[in-house]
C-alpha cells in the first residue's frame, strides 16, 4: 500500500499534499462549498471535479499567452500538480461590473459598468472577514512592496483581458473575479505567478442575455443548484468530465 502522502494545507475547498519532486505540490478539489466565511457549508457533488478541470483550462490559456501561473499537469479527475510559491497575503479582485461587497458599499446597482476595471485587495485571514486593505497597508505591513504591486496589477490586468475574453465567447459576462499571487524562487531571483485557482467559485458570471448566475452566489443566495450552474459552464467552454451527474447537494451544518 502506498504510504500516506503528507498533508501541507487543508483550505474551505482544497487541500494541499506534499508533491513527488521538491518544489511540487499536490492541490485536491473538494466537493466542499462555504460562503459568509464559511458559516453557510454544503458539500456539493461533482464540484471538485468541474473545478479541476476548468481551473486546468484557464491555467493552460494563461500559459499560452505568456502569463506565468503555478499549474503543472492535471493528475486525475480531483487533483493537480503545482509549483510550490509562497503565498502573498492577499485576495487580488478585480471587478468590471459593480457586484457584490462594493455594489453594497457604494450604493451602485448591480451589474452596472464600471467605468475601467478596478483592482483592490483584500487581506487573506478567515478570522477577519478578509478585510479590504488599501496599498498604503500592504507595502507598511511589508506583505507586498511597491514593485510588487506594480506587477501583481500588471497580472491581474492581463488574466482580465484572457478571461473576459473567453467568457465573451461563450455568451458569459465576467463580472469580477479574484486570484492569489505566488512567489517562487529561481535562485536569487524572485518571480510573481498566478497560484490558487480559477473557477467558479472565484469569479461572478453572468449569462450576457438572461443574466442567469453562473458562479458561487447561486449557492450564496440559494439561486437553485450549483452543480448545474458550474456544469453550464463547463459545457459552453467544452470542458465536461464526461461522468458529472449533476446530483442534489447535501447540505451539512
Amino acid at each position: 500500500m502506498a504510504p500516506r502522502r503528507k498533508k501541507i494545507y487543508e483550505g474551505k475547498a482544497k487541500i494541499l499534499y506534499e508533491g513527488p519532486e521538491p518544489g511540487t505540490l499536490v492541490q485536491y478539489f473538494k466537493d466542499d462549498a462555504t460562503a459568509f466565511n464559511a458559516q453557510k457549508k454544503a458539500t456539493i457533488e461533482g464540484k471538485g471535479v468541474l473545478n479541476n478541470r476548468l481551473s486546468e483550462y484557464f491555467m493552460t490559456g494563461l500559459t499560452n499567452i505568456g502569463v506565468p501561473t503555478h499549474f503543472i499537469k492535471r493528475l486525475n479527475m480531483r487533483e493537480q500538480l503545482i509549483r510550490q510559491v509562497e503565498i502573498v497575503p492577499l485576495e487580488v479582485i478585480v471587478r468590471n461590473f459593480a457586484a457584490g461587497s462594493i455594489a453594497k458599499r457604494l450604493g451602485l446597482e448591480e451589474g452596472s459598468p464600471l467605468p475601467r476595471p478596478i483592482v483592490e485587495y483584500s487581506y487573506k485571514n478567515d478570522d477577519l472577514g478578509d478585510p479590504l486593505v488599501p496599498e498604503e497597508y500592504i507595502i507598511a505591513f511589508g506583505w507586498a512592496n511597491q514593485q510588487d504591486l506594480d506587477d501583481i496589477v500588471a497580472l491581474a490586468l492581463r488574466v482580465n483581458d484572457f478571461l473576459t475574453g473567453v467568457f465573451y465567447g461563450v455568451g458569459i459576462k465576467l463580472i469580477d473575479f479574484k486570484i492569489e499571487i505566488g512567489r517562487v524562487w529561481d535562485g536569487d531571483f524572485m518571480r510573481l505567478i498566478v497560484a490558487d485557482e480559477i473557477s467558479p467559485d472565484s469569479c461572478r458570471l453572468w449569462d450576457m442575455k438572461t443574466g442567469q448566475k453562473l458562479d458561487k452566489d447561486v449557492f450564496r443566495r440559494d439561486l437553485g443548484n450549483l452543480t448545474d450552474a458550474y456544469t453550464e459552464v463547463a459545457k459552453r467552454l467544452g470542458v465536461l468530465p464526461t461522468n458529472t451527474q449533476p446530483i442534489k447537494p447535501t447540505l451539512i451544518n
